[in-house]
C-alpha cells in the first residue's frame, strides 16, 4: 500500500535553523526528491548533490548520473524511491548540495501518512535559503549579520568591496529571516510537474542542460502556457505576418538587388514607410546597409523561404506566391521553417522557441537564452567568462512577428499569447 511522509527538512549548522515541513508521496524517486528539496529550500540547482544514509561523509550514498560517468560503482539514485529508504517515524535521510560550500541537510520523518498527497506540499518553514555561492555557513552567517544590522558598514562581509557591491550581489529583497510559504509552494508545483514533452533536437538540448545542472529550460517547460494550444486566430495571423506581407507586396514579382546584394534605395524607403519603421528610425532609411531592421526583414524572409535570389534578382518563392494573401497559411509556412540557422544559431533558436512558448516576456528572451547557451558551452570569442548574446535568426523572426519593425527596438514586457502559440507550434511540428 502506498504511503506518504510528513518530514522536516533542516539545513544543518544554521542558527536560527533554516527548515521546511513537507508532505511527500512515498513513491517519488530520489531525483524528484532532489528537485523538491531545491524548490522548497530555494536553491538554484547550479551544483552537484548527493543523498547519504548517514550523517557523516563516509556513509553509504546513492550515485547520480555524474558519479556513474565519473566511473563510480554503486546504486543509481534514479532507481530508488523515497519509501525504500525511509519507512517509519524517526527515519532520516541526508542530502548534501554544493560540495564547495557544503550545504548539508537532514530529512526526518515526523509522521507516516496513510493518505499520501498526490504531489509534494510545503506546510511550514522558517528563514530564507542562503544565497548561492556565499561561502558556506561562515559566509552565510556574515551576510545574515550584515543584513540584520541594517547594512551597517561596520558589519560588511570582507568578501565585498563596499555595500553597493554586496547589495548588487545579493538576491533581490533577500533577508535571512524571511520565508514565503505561498512562494515556496508555487515553486514546488513547478518542481514536481512534468515538463511539456519535447522531441528531437530540443529534447537533446534539454537533456544536456539537466545533466549540467541548469534547470531553467525545464522550469520553462513546466509553465502552464507550455501546455496550451499552438494555433492562432485569423486576426492574429494577419497581425503577426503583417511586416512580411508588406515586404512581399513591395517585392511584388521581383526586385533587382544592388551589386552588394542589397535592396535598392527606393525599395528601402518604401519598406520603411509602409512598415512604420520611419516613425521611429533615426536616419533617412534609404540605404539598407544603414537600416539594419530592413536587412533583418530581407535576410529572415530568405531564410524562411519567403523569397529567393536568382541572378541578382530577389522574388517570392513559388510556394509563398500561392499563399501570400492568406495570413494563416503564411503563418504556418513560417512556423514550418523554425528554428533557423546551424550550430550555435540553431541551438539558440530552439531555446528561444521554448522560452517564448512558455510565456517568458520578449524583454527577457535574449538574457535567458544567453545564459542557457553559456551552460551549453557557447562563448563570445575572446570573452570566455561572459555569457553570449541570445540573439539568433529565430529571435529576429519572433521579434518581427511581434511588431518590432513598427514598434522599435524596445521589447515588450508583457506576454503576447499569439507569439507564444507561434513558438509552441514550431516546437510541436517535430
Amino acid at each position: 500500500m502506498l504511503r506518504g511522509f510528513r518530514v522536516r527538512l533542516d539545513l544543518l549548522d544554521t542558527m536560527p535553523v533554516v527548515w521546511r515541513r513537507l508532505d511527500l508521496p512515498g513513491d517519488i524517486t530520489l531525483p524528484t526528491l532532489h528537485d523538491v528539496i531545491q524548490a522548497a529550500m530555494g536553491w538554484a540547482d547550479s551544483h552537484l548533490h548527493r543523498f547519504r544514509t548517514g550523517d557523516d561523509y563516509g556513509s553509504p550514498h546513492f550515485l547520480t548520473v555524474f558519479d556513474v560517468q565519473e566511473g563510480e560503482d554503486g546504486l543509481l539514485e534514479d532507481d530508488v524511491r523515497l519509501d525504500q529508504v525511509i519507512t517509519r517515524e524517526g527515519d532520516a535521510l541526508w542530502y548534501e548540495y554544493d560540495f564547495g560550500d557544503g550545504w548539508n541537510h537532514r530529512l526526518v520523518v515526523e509522521e507516516v501518512l496513510a493518505d499520501p498527497p498526490s504531489a509534494p506540499i510545503c506546510l511550514a518553514g522558517e528563514m530564507a535559503c542562503p544565497p548561492e555561492d556565499c561561502g558556506g555557513i561562515p559566509g552565510y552567517e556574515a551576510l545574515a549579520e550584515w543584513v540584520r544590522s541594517g547594512y551597517s558598514d561596520a558589519r560588511l562581509p570582507p568578501a565585498f568591496d563596499n555595500a553597493a557591491h554586496a547589495r548588487q550581489w545579493l538576491p533581490p529583497d533577500w533577508h535571512p529571516d524571511h520565508f514565503d510559504l505561498a512562494q515556496t509552494q508555487a515553486a514546488l508545483v513547478v518542481a514536481s510537474s512534468e515538463p511539456a514533452p519535447v522531441t528531437g533536437e530540443l529534447a537533446d538540448i534539454a537533456a544536456r542542460l539537466e545533466y549540467m545542472g541548469n534547470r531553467t529550460l525545464r522550469i520553462a517547460l513546466t509553465q502552464p502556457m507550455s501546455y496550451e494550444p499552438a494555433e492562432v486566430s485569423e486576426a492574429d495571423a494577419a497581425r503577426l505576418t503583417e511586416t512580411y506581407r508588406i515586404f512581399l507586396d513591395i517585392v511584388a514579382d521581383g526586385v533587382s538587388l544592388t551589386a552588394a546584394g542589397r535592396l535598392p534605395p527606393a525599395v528601402v524607403r518604401t519598406i520603411a514607410d509602409q512598415t512604420g519603421l520611419r516613425q521611429w528610425w533615426i536616419g533617412q532609411a534609404n540605404r539598407e546597409d544603414q537600416t539594419p531592421p530592413v536587412t533583418d526583414i530581407r535576410e529572415t524572409a530568405r531564410a524562411l523561404g519567403l523569397v529567393s535570389v536568382r541572378k541578382g534578382r530577389l522574388a517570392p518563392t513559388a510556394a509563398v506566391a500561392r499563399i501570400r494573401e492568406n495570413p494563416v497559411a503564411l503563418w504556418r509556412h513560417i512556423v514550418s521553417r523554425l528554428p533557423l540557422g546551424k550550430d550555435a544559431a540553431r541551438e539558440a533558436g530552439w531555446l528561444t522557441l521554448a522560452v517564448a512558448g512558455s510565456g517568458v516576456p520578449a524583454s527577457d528572451w535574449d538574457g535567458v537564452v544567453g545564459d542557457l547557451m553559456f551552460t551549453l558551452g557557447w562563448r563570445i570569442a575572446g570573452f570566455p567568462d561572459e555569457p553570449p548574446s541570445g540573439d539568433s535568426p529565430t529571435l529576429d523572426v519572433l521579434e518581427i512577428l511581434a511588431g518590432r519593425v513598427r514598434r522599435g527596438w524596445r521589447a515588450p514586457s508583457k506576454v503576447d499569447p499569439a507569439i507564444a502559440a507561434t513558438a509552441r507550434a514550431a516546437i510541436r511540428r517535430t
